[in-house]
């Protein structure tokens, strides 16, 4: 093979991944300073809600309570024709 071919092989094979390689770094460029934002807006509501009294009894909601009556169906379902067979035309 030729320089040539061994250029436009390589540029076809890595050109791709580097290009997506720059994007992906310029993307992450500030993660560190919006996950610190975030760490500290979840802080100050954790303890503005442990110290309002917030927060619910026992780390969550109860389980609802059960009822006796019987669901209401939401739709009429209608019996399938077990017996016919479809004829072809």
């Amino acid at each position: 093979m030729s320089l040539t071919t061994d250029a436009i092989t390589a540029a076809v094979l890595f050109g791709p991944g580097a290009v997506l390689g720059a994007c992906h770094l310029v993307s992450r460029r500030g993660d560190k300073s919006d996950s610190a934002a975030v760490r500290r807006v979840l802080a100050e509501r954790a303890a503005r809600s442990t110290a309002d009294g917030i927060a619910p009894p026992d780390g969550g909601e109860g389980a609802p309570t059960p009822t006796d009556a019987r669901p209401v169906p939401l739709a009429t379902v209608l019996a399938f024709p077990e017996g016919r067979v479809r004829r072809a035309a």
